[in-house]
């Protein structure tokens, strides 16, 4: 009886295998391409028979249950067809609310098509398996779905490169199991939400090229896996949180370009796993914190158009190591230091301030 069982079993699972995706997998599939139009390369061409798990261009499955669980079209890619067809992908229409009802997808991937606009169906939020979603590079229009906190298991969100406008919502905090989040360039506004720092697994939040406004939550000081933050280029005021040079593995720093005020917290400059920091462009004023040490280590460390005074911190000396360095358009004054990092850095890195003197500038 055990016998017949298993053979029972192995002959339903072959069956399967043959027969394919569910029919209700291929009409969501079908759905979900008459809203596109994609005309130079042929992708959709491919999305033809009944079995979509069968090279069907983009599309995966689960090899057990047949179920559609990868959508992965990117309009740039090293894919043979790309090469064949010697250009960039481009495809217009929008997303549609079809590809809900594929209910087993773990990868959403809908990238770098400049053509495709309309707004992120609100139901993607229904789709609890979904560990990335990633639609950079289009015309995606809209808000961030109110509920994108109910997938738990997502760990990549890109929304950049698009025109998606609104709040970042609430719910977004709640993605605990979110990584990586890219959201730069678009036309995003209001505030960033001030228990942000409840993202504890993130390793790079990227919100640059947006409309947001008011301060930078202190909460982000909690996030101990943070590597990169690019805020950059938005309107956003106030200090800048002294919790932020107290992060254990923040190296990239990008505040450039905003409004921020009050003084550079002396942390931010002392903490030696810091690579590159941009705080320029900012209404930034006291002097520079003279707590460089044998451990500093900038690729690019650029404070200039701030309101700075002072002297220049006689510490950059002992740095181990300083790439690119700005202090231009500030109020400095006094002697540059000489040695290391200076003898090597041009006019243009002083230039603009009330009274530096030394080389490269003028001899004091």
């Amino acid at each position: 009886m055990g016998v017949m069982l298993l053979l029972l079993l192995n002959l339903l699972a072959v069956v399967s295998a043959v027969s394919g995706c569910t029919p209700s997998d291929k009409a969501a599939l079908l759905a979900f391409r008459s809203s596109l139009t994609e005309s130079y390369l042929g992708i959709f061409k491919t999305w033809t028979g009944d079995n979509c798990c069968q090279n069907w261009y983009g599309v995966s499955c689960d090899p057990t249950t047949q179920r559609v669980t990868d959508i992965s079209l990117r309009g740039e890619s090293e894919d043979p067809i790309f090469e064949k067809a010697g250009r960039c992908g481009y495809m217009t229409g929008s997303i549609n609310p079809a590809i809900c009802k594929l209910d087993s997808l773990s990868n959403i991937v809908i990238a770098d098509w400049k053509g495709i606009s309309g707004e992120l169906p609100a139901c993607l939020t229904s789709i609890s398996s979904l560990r990335v979603l990633d639609v950079v590079g289009n015309k995606i229009s809209g808000e961030i779905p109110e509920n994108i906190g109910n997938l738990q298991k997502l760990t990549v969100l890109n929304l950049a490169d698009n025109a998606i406008s609104g709040g970042i919502p609430g719910s977004l905090v709640q993605l605990s199991s979110l990584k990586h989040l890219d959201m730069s360039n678009n036309q995003l506004s209001g505030e960033i939400p001030k228990d942000f720092g409840n993202l504890k697994m993130l390793s790079r939040a990227l919100l640059a090229r947006n409309k947001l406004t008011g301060s930078i939550p202190a909460s982000i000081g909690k996030m101990s896996r943070l590597a990169d933050l690019d805020l950059s280029m938005n309107q956003l005021s106030g200090p800048i949180p002294e919790q932020l040079g107290k992060m254990r593995v923040l190296s990239t720093l990008n505040l450039d370009n905003n409004l921020l005020s009050g003084q550079i917290p002396p942390a931010l400059l002392s903490y030696t796993g810091m690579g590159i920091l941009n705080l320029s462009r900012n209404s930034l004023e006291g002097n520079i914190p003279d707590v460089f040490g044998a451990k500093s280590y900038f690729m690019v460390l650029d404070l200039s158009y701030n309101g700075l005074k002072g002297p220049i911190p006689g510490s950059l000396s002992s740095s181990a190591y300083i790439g690119h360095l700005d202090l231009s358009h500030n109020h400095l004054c006094g002697p540059i230091p000489i040695g290391s990092p200076f003898d090597h850095l041009e006019a243009s890195s002083f230039d603009s301030n009330d009274c530096l003197c030394g080389n490269p500038l003028r001899t004091c």
